[in-house]
């Protein structure tokens, strides 16, 4: 009795076991099987969210190369226009002077409102010679109105429009070197013209001349020899005997249309010095390019 009870524990044993030992096998394939679809699901969402994530980052790519191109281009324009003013200035302080001519009394050689180059460059490493044409510090211009001017020094206020003159522009003439320093310079009669002959008189010469009255001319004579000078627009006309004396780094100016030109004939102080002489004039570039001596 108890060998058969003790054989049907065994066979109850043998039964039960291996039921439970399937069902628990059949679980856990249940659960491989179930598992294998979920991390497929997950790593497809992965591979969709690193997309998502790579296509973001490849737009702003874009966008900052995009952005970059632009940054640099306006860069590279400023340093142009930066490069191109620092040479402009370079040049127009040190190197040329440009100048407009407001006024005839140089004509022939240079007309009412031509423009024109000169060479800082001469006078800074070299000395003004005779016959040079040259800009030059002349006198002031009222800051205000801008139509008050003068020969040297500013008044405190200006006699136009009444402003305290506090920062004034600076004047400058365009004439010829006719007197080197110590140079005697002596204007004397020579000779007569008919008025006919000449295109402008100065007011106050003579009294309404006629056609064929004679007007008396006048020549320069330097360190006693007359100097010749065929740039001159018209004979000069003679105005009274006159006597310079250049002192040393000075020089004397006199324009090329005698007979229209505020000279240093009339100045109240007929001398320019040295430091004033900013340029050698070069050529004229408008309206009619050419080289000027």
């Amino acid at each position: 009795m108890d060998k058969e009870n003790e054989t049907k524990k065994q066979d109850e044993t043998l039964i039960v076991f291996p039921e439970q030992e399937t069902y628990a096998s059949e679980e856990r394939d249940q659960e491989s099987e179930g598992a294998k679809p979920k991390d497929h699901a997950e790593q497809e969402n992965a591979v969709g969210d690193q997309s998502s994530v790579t296509g973001k980052n490849r737009g702003r790519s874009r966008k900052q190369v995009k952005k970059n191109g632009v940054v640099s281009e306006i860069i590279s324009w400023l340093q142009v226009i930066v490069t191109a003013a620092i040479i402009a200035f370079v040049l127009n302080t040190f190197v040329i002077a440009n100048s407009e001519v407001p006024t005839g009394s140089m004509e022939p050689t240079i007309n009412e409102h031509n423009r024109v180059i000169g060479s800082r460059l001469s006078y800074t490493f070299g000395e003004p010679d005779r016959g040079d044409i040259a800009i030059f510090k002349f006198g002031w211009i009222c800051e205000h109105c801008k139509k008050a001017m003068g020969e040297g020094e500013p008044p405190e206020i200006c006699p136009l429009c009444g402003k305290k003159i506090t920062k004034p522009k600076t004047l400058y003439y365009v004439k010829r070197v006719i007197g080197m320093p110590g140079d005697v310079i002596e204007i004397k009669q020579e000779g007569s013209v008919k008025a006919s002959e000449l295109s402008e008189i100065p007011p106050g010469l003579v009294d309404s001349p006629s056609d064929d009255a004679e007007l008396a001319t006048a020549a320069v004579y330097v360190n006693g020899e007359k100097i010749t000078e065929d740039y001159l627009k018209e004979p000069m006309l003679y105005t009274g005997d006159m006597h310079f004396e250049v002192p040393e780094n000075c020089y004397f100016m006199m324009g090329d249309n005698r007979n229209n030109s505020r000279d240093a004939r009339f100045w109240n102080n007929p001398y320019i010095s040295d430091e004033k002489m900013v340029a050698k004039v070069l050529f004229r570039y408008f309206p009619n390019p050419s080289l000027l001596k």
